[in-house]
């Protein structure tokens, strides 16, 4: 049973905070095995699953259905991403948030970010895609079928000339052509190396030929899915869910005008959110349960911390990731998960799955000044139920942290 979210126009902390994890799926029936309509009805909440080639612990696209699905079988995203044919695809890879997966149908509005990409050369800029190199790329890939960069690349000097990366010529030529959407990506080898293809023997046809909406209502549709997806949100918000510019600007599609848009046709209601400073849009269609039972770690990727502002504004929870912090200037670690329990951020871990051993290692182990009494024997549980399903057979808690003392009784009492 729920209460009446649209017709409340001032919302609580608390209030905002169950909406928006009803709205990302926390609120959903759980299914014993989930299945392809389980993952989709996932899908159409999180609308885009971020792709990152960490691989600590899980894929980070992996992360976010496991939050919401619990242990599910991962070849059930195998299957939406990489369709026997074009026909079959559900999903495509695309700068939708950052590198991420998306329904195909998203492919049309993504075409006016294709196109804003050209100018500059590209996502990265700088590419000529009138050369004859990049003709030769496209003409290689029409001619040899799918390819990886390093299949292309036939002993191209390799540089680097950028911090992280080590990408040739052929490799940022490609990027290049797919943010504009001259190739598309089939899929990942097992090295998760991006495989490339020709738009057409990657998406199906009815999306390639559906219309291309104009930039401003691409943007209004897009801003639309933001909002079912977040349940209330800030203008920043959700201009952010898809890296959508917020305010007008000559020429430039805006997330501020098709809020407008949305607010004057009533799908988006104006809203004030105790301890918000800007103002709140809620959507009409979202949902304000009583209470929101779930018990469940957080990715770094998953979309309800991606905008570290938002997760402060909801769940009173400072995060940043320190993956890219010298290990001795990080504060919790690594690789850390927030760990959700019921509608609240309560603690958090930093986790790494030693796949060579067999376990499950908590280097350490934080947890707020609000987590409740029972929060070591509901993360116990939670990680022991997470080892299963990336198949390690042991947790090992290290004494790290607060937490990790009460932690490490409550894994070994639960055996």
């Amino acid at each position: 049973m729920t209460e009446t979210a649209s017709a409340t126009q001032t919302l609580s902390a608390a209030q905002a905070r169950r909406i928006a994890l009803a709205a990302q799926g926390f609120t959903d029936p759980a299914h014993s095995v989930p299945t392809m309509r389980t993952f989709d009805r996932t899908l159409r909440r999180t609308g885009v699953l971020q792709v990152d080639s960490v691989n600590v612990l899980a894929r980070a696209h992996l992360m976010p259905l496991y939050a919401r699905m619990g242990s599910y079988d991962t070849d059930l995203l195998r299957r939406a991403a990489d369709g026997a044919t074009p026909r079959t695809r559900r999903l495509v890879e695309y700068w939708a948030h950052v590198q991420a997966y998306m329904p195909v149908e998203l492919w049309p509005l993504m075409r006016h970010r294709m196109e804003s990409n050209r100018p500059q050369g590209g996502k990265w800029g700088g590419a000529d895609f009138d050369s004859v190199f990049a003709k030769e790329v496209v003409a290689r890939i029409r001619d040899g079928g799918a390819a990886t960069a390093r299949d292309l690349d036939e002993g191209l000097p390799r540089s680097k000339d950028n911090w992280g990366w080590n990408w040739s010529a052929t490799r940022r030529m490609l990027d290049c052509l797919y943010s504009v959407g001259e190739v598309a990506i089939v899929g990942r080898n097992n090295q998760f190396e991006i495989r490339y293809d020709l738009p057409e023997r990657v998406l199906p046809a009815h999306v390639l030929e559906a219309p291309v909406p104009t930039p401003q209502d691409a943007v209004t549709e897009l801003v639309r899915r933001a909002a079912r997806s977040h349940g209330v949100a800030t203008e920043r918000s959700l201009a952010d869910y898809y890296r959508l510019q917020a305010a007008p600007s000559p020429g430039v599609p805006s997330a501020r005008e098709a809020i407008a848009q949305l607010v004057e046709e009533g799908e988006l209601v104006p809203v004030s959110v105790e301890g918000w400073r800007r103002p709140g849009y809620l959507h009409r269609e979202a949902r304000l349960p009583r209470r929101v039972r779930a018990r469940t770690l957080l990715s770094p990727f998953d979309p309800v911390v991606w905008e570290r502002e938002r997760t402060e504004q909801l769940f009173d929870f400072h995060y940043r990731i320190e993956i890219y912090t010298p290990a001795a200037k990080r504060i919790h670690g690594y690789y850390v998960l927030p760990f959700l329990l019921d509608d609240r951020i309560v603690g958090r871990v930093d986790l790494k799955a030693d796949r060579a051993t067999g376990r499950l290692l908590v280097h350490a182990a934080f947890a707020e000044p609000s987590a409740p009494e029972a929060t070591a024997e509901e993360l116990a549980v939670e990680l022991r139920r997470l080892a299963g399903w990336l198949g390690l057979g042991e947790v090992v808690v290290a004494p790290r942290g607060d937490l990790a003392p009460a932690l490490a009784a409550a894994v070994a009492a639960a055996g």
